[in-house]
């Protein structure tokens, strides 16, 4: 054997022994399906990275004893068929419309989500506390948490007299969220909708709402949405409208300021459950949990190209400020 062959033979077999494995070695290596409403590419692998890292700190490692298959984006339907078919120990998903698709293509594959929202009244779980079937995880928020948006709206933008209100409206959660809006938003506030299911008509909808005077956006959680946040908040800044996000991508995106849970601690706590699940724990036995904490980002950048001057009480509230 030559030299250098032997030499990268020792170093890889000394590597191996820093990681201890998390199965005994001759055991098959484990499909870890992913189903995200990302898109592929830089932005998309940012957002799972933090699953993928999760899991290599608790001795999975893609190659070694694991190999992931990642179906990026919609349509979710084909996507989850393929993710079954291909034998899946555990497959994560990221949006209440692929656990529903997920759900449709097998009711045994185990299923960890993340960023759902009302599982139980949508019929994907029994209950928080014991799911029942093939499927556990992390909720994205409580509607009432849609009302503090238009809430924060008002505070960062007092002058705002009518929102338009972001939402999918093929989906309950875009109707839960609505209404929560309107249970707070009544009085003094004209409401209206722009539906998230279109994407083509999303642009003129904000063009002809912000003809008019004292506009700003509730942007509510919707797959396209998740998948799109650049296109919405560029939207936003483009016709100088005040607008309050669910997430903090959106803020990343260049948006103006959002609230929501904080979804890399979710996909770290979800690989902890695929952890549990590989190691032979059932997704019925794990209670799907809420949030504990939500956070406010605010980005200063956003708030000078529309012109607006953010309310020092509020930088002094926030969990983070963008320069």
């Amino acid at each position: 054997m030559k030299r250098r062959g032997f030499i990268k033979i020792m170093a890889g077999a000394a590597a191996s022994t820093l990681v201890q494995p998390a199965h005994a070695q001759g055991e098959r290596i484990r499909r870890i399906g992913v189903l995200t409403v990302s898109e592929s590419g830089p932005q998309g692998q940012a957002r799972i990275a933090p699953f993928m890292q999760r899991l290599a700190e608790l001795g999975w490692t893609d190659g070694r004893n694991v190999r992931f298959d990642i179906r990026w984006g919609e349509p979710f339907r084909p996507h989850a068929s393929e993710l079954v078919g291909l034998s899946s120990d555990v497959i994560l998903c990221d949006t209440s419309p692929a656990l529903a698709a997920l759900q449709q293509a097998s009711r045994t594959v185990p299923i960890v989500f993340t960023g759902v929202i009302d599982p139980v009244g949508a019929g994907l779980i029994k209950s928080m506390a014991l799911p029942g079937g093939n499927a556990t995880g992390f909720t994205g928020f409580e509607y009432a948490i849609a009302a503090k948006w238009l809430e924060l709206l008002k505070e960062i933008a007092p002058r705002v007299r009518r929102v338009a209100v972001l939402r999918d409206s093929t989906i309950a959660a875009g109707i839960g969220q609505f209404a929560a809006i309107q249970a707070v938003g009544a009085v003094g506030m004209e409401l209206s909708v722009i539906d998230l299911h279109d994407p083509t008509g999303i642009e003129p909808a904000v063009a002809e709402f912000a003809s008019g005077s004292n506009g700003g956006l509730v942007v509510t959680g919707s797959p396209f949405g998740a998948s799109h946040p650049e296109v919405i908040a560029a939207l936003a800044v483009r016709h100088k409208l005040p607008a309050v996000y669910p997430f903090r991508r959106y803020v990343d995106a260049g948006g103006l300021v959002s609230y929501g849970s904080d979804l890399v601690s979710q996909l770290r706590s979800a690989a902890d459950y695929v952890d549990r699940i590989l190691k032979g724990e059932k997704p019925a036995d794990l209670p799907v949990q809420a949030p504990t904490k939500y956070e406010l980002v605010i980005n200063r950048k956003a708030a000078k190209a529309i012109d607006l001057e953010i309310p020092s009480r509020l930088i002094a509230r926030a969990d983070e400020v963008i320069e």
